[in-house]
């Protein structure tokens, strides 16, 4: 049986090996000769790099927009469920916490909050 610590090590001999041996080919090739390969990298296209970065991280962010924040959701166990409502004097409109945990109690997700949600529009996905 190999313990924790003899397979780290056994790692990081193998990775140095890896690394020490690249740099070895690379200073095999004589000073006055052209070393193998490319030489010069190809340009990178600006555009089609975002544009790839951003459809990545749109399909990445999407499935966290609409995750459902509240397990217990529509259940019976649901504590956002209750509410309180708050009737001023003066002939003012009734305040409550429905507004904020109502769609949460519905089972909703970040996109679905009254204050964040609009935020999340700004987000690829």
């Amino acid at each position: 049986m190999v313990s924790k610590k003899s397979a780290a090590g056994l790692a990081a001999a193998v990775g140095a090996a890896v690394l020490l041996g690249a740099g070895s080919a690379q200073a095999a090739t004589a000073p006055g000769e052209a070393p193998a390969g490319p030489t010069a990298l190809a340009k990178t296209d600006v555009g089609q790099a975002l544009n790839g970065t951003t459809t990545g991280l749109g399909y990445g962010i999407a499935p966290i927009k609409s995750l459902r924040l509240d397990p217990w959701a529509n259940s019976s166990a649901d504590f956002l469920n209750n509410g309180a409502v708050l009737q001023p004097d003066q002939g003012l409109p009734e305040v409550g916490t429905g507004t904020l945990t109502g769609p949460l109690s519905a089972g909703g997700g970040v996109k679905d909050l009254p204050l964040v949600g609009g935020l999340t529009g700004l987000l690829p996905g």
